[in-house]
C-alpha cells in the first residue's frame, strides 16, 4: 500500500493512524510544504492521499503558492479514482479543490464536543456514528463540494464530514488526535485557545488518554472503508 501524506505543518502528523498504516505494511511518503524542497508525486502512484491540518488558510494562495500546487494535485487524485482523506484544513482543501468555498466559520470550535450523524447520509454512505465526541480545533468552514453527502455536524459547526463518491471522505473534526499532538497544538498555538462560547481552556483540551480512544477506533474505520 502506497500512502502520501501532505503535511503542513512538523507538529500534527497522522497521529492514531501511523498505528493502522504499520499493520497493513504500508509504505508512507510525505510531502512537507514547510520544507523548501517539498516535492509531490503523481497522484496515480499512491493508493491513498492524507491531507493533514493547519493553521493556515486554504484562501492563503498569495502568501502561500504551493496551495494552489497541492489543490491541483488533490483535484486530479480524485478524478483518478485515488482514495482521498482530508482532515480539518485537508478537509477545507478537498472542498476548495473541487470549487467550494471555504470561509470563516460562525464561532470558532476548539475544545472536545458531540457530532452527530446527519440524517441526510445516505444508505451507500460510510456509517457515521449516531454520536461521538471528538476533539475539534477550528476557525474556517466549507461548503459541501458539488456531489458530496453530508455525514456529521456538531452544534457549532454543520459541516463536520462529508463524503464524495466510494473515495474521498473529509473530517473538519480531529479523530486522529493524540495526547502529544495535543501537547504541541498547546505550544505552537496557543494564541488560538481565546476565550469563547465554543472554546475549552488548555487544561479541559489536554485530556486523558482514554478520551481520545473514541475518536482513533472512528479513524481505523474510515480508513478501512476508503481502501475497502
Amino acid at each position: 500500500m502506497r500512502v502520501q501524506v501532505l503535511q503542513h505543518v512538523p507538529f500534527e502528523d497522522v497521529g492514531s493512524m501511523a498505528e493502522w498504516l504499520q499493520a497493513r505494511g504500508a509504505t508512507v511518503r510525505y510531502t512537507r510544504f514547510f520544507e523548501a524542497d517539498m516535492r509531490l508525486p503523481d497522484p496515480c502512484s499512491c493508493d491513498l492521499i492524507v491531507a493533514m491540518g493547519g493553521p493556515m488558510s486554504v484562501n492563503d494562495e498569495a502568501e502561500l503558492p504551493w496551495l494552489i500546487e497541492e489543490k491541483a494535485f488533490l483535484r486530479q487524485a480524485i478524478d483518478a479514482g485515488v482514495a482521498v482523506l482530508g482532515i480539518c484544513l485537508g478537509a477545507q482543501l478537498i472542498a476548495s479543490a473541487l470549487g467550494a468555498r471555504v470561509q470563516p466559520n460562525a464561532v470558532t470550535e476548539i475544545g472536545w464536543f458531540p457530532v452527530w450523524r446527519a440524517e441526510s447520509a445516505g444508505v451507500d454512505s460510510f456509517v457515521f456514528p449516531d454520536r461521538i465526541e471528538l476533539l475539534h480545533w477550528h476557525g474556517e468552514t466549507f461548503e459541501l463540494p458539488e456531489g458530496a453527502r453530508l455525514l456529521a455536524s456538531s452544534e457549532a459547526c454543520r459541516h463536520q464530514v462529508f463524503q464524495l463518491g466510494r473515495r474521498v471522505i473529509g473530517l473538519q473534526c480531529h479523530p486522529e488526535m493524540t495526547p502529544a499532538i495535543m501537547a504541541d497544538l498547546l505550544h505552537q498555538c496557543a494564541d488560538e485557545v481565546a476565550p469563547g462560547p465554543w472554546v475549552q481552556t488548555p487544561t479541559q483540551l489536554a485530556a486523558e488518554a482514554q478520551r481520545y480512544q473514541p475518536g482513533h477506533a472512528l479513524m481505523a474505520q474510515v480508513l478501512d472503508y476508503l481502501l475497502g
